[in-house]
């Protein structure tokens, strides 16, 4: 039986990613990028079909999504749910500590770590140079840009944004610093304290941007 990879996405983190997928996946896999219309007939050298297609075809089917929307990644991985199994994309030079343990279809790029007892849950993102510390609770589509750092005992709601290189301060195992549903964290912020959900926070110390 034919075997097939399918990576949602051809744009520029897409493109970061389809490597980290040939690196990982068996060598007589074939690689396809994976848009709903697809724009070009090829990116990088490898084929853009289309979702309808890529469902259609016979074989064993593995998925990526190299999208950082995490409402996106959530239909996808809900339409892809019968379809195709979601595949572990980890660089080889990632590193993964001790008594980890990691949900289905993350993505770990070049330079990550996550060090020790870390819980992580479904299509999580980590850009390059990200870096999780011991004890921290990550929800589903949660995203990583690169260079961020989420010391020890942080909770992170589902579907929460780090911007690239966002710094998140150690909280305790009683008191651990939380992060909520939907927030997003800004590019370079520092985050002294728990932050609600469905807010931006930006700078140093980190503070709710308000609307105007």
């Amino acid at each position: 039986m034919s075997r097939m990879f399918g990576l949602f996405g051809a744009g520029g983190f897409a493109r970061e990613v389809m490597p980290i997928a040939r690196q990982t996946l068996p060598s007589d896999t074939q690689f396809y990028f994976v848009q709903t219309t697809p724009e070009f007939s090829s990116v990088n050298g490898y084929p853009v079909i289309s979702e309808a297609e890529f469902v259609a075809r016979d074989g064993e089917k593995t998925y990526g999504i190299g999208i950082a929307d995490a409402s996106i990644r959530a239909a996808i991985a809900q339409r892809m749910r019968a379809v195709a199994t979601p595949a572990q994309l980890v660089a080889p030079n990632a590193v993964i500590g001790d008594a980890n343990t990691l949900g289905e279809g993350m993505v770990l790029c070049p330079f990550t770590c996550i060090t020790a007892n870390a819980t992580i849950g479904n299509h999580f993102q980590a850009n390059i140079y990200s870096y999780i510390g011991h004890d921290c609770v990550i929800g589903d589509y949660v995203t990583f840009a690169p260079s961020v750092q989420c010391n020890g005992n942080v909770h992170i709601a589902n579907s929460a944004y780090i911007g690239t290189g966002a710094i998140i301060r150690q909280g305790t195992l009683e008191t651990p610093l939380t992060i909520g549903e939907h927030a997003i964290i800004g590019m370079g912020a520092v985050v002294t304290k728990s932050v609600p959900a469905n807010v931006t926070v930006i700078g140093n110390p980190a503070r709710v941007l308000e609307k105007k």
